[in-house]
């Protein structure tokens, strides 16, 4: 697949990827975690921001591979 393609299919799929996380992280926090202290709150709340990264990187990875020579 040519990278021009990977990157549109990428494109789409990180907007896709941080509606989905934000709706879902939003959903879980106001359930749960409303409900624990402020410090466990703080934590659940950097860990929720922050675990999106990794499948973004291994997206981006994906999308920035170059090219099989034919």
């Amino acid at each position: 697949m040519p990278q021009r393609i990977r990157k549109l299919i990428g494109t789409v799929l990180l907007l896709l990827l941080v509606v989905f996380w934000a709706l879902s992280a939003m959903a879980f926090a106001q359930g749960r975690v409303t409900e624990l202290g402020w410090f466990l709150q703080m934590i659940c709340y950097t860990l929720l921001g922050a675990f999106w990264i990794v499948p973004a990187g291994l997206l981006i990875r994906w999308m920035e591979r170059p090219d099989r020579k034919v």
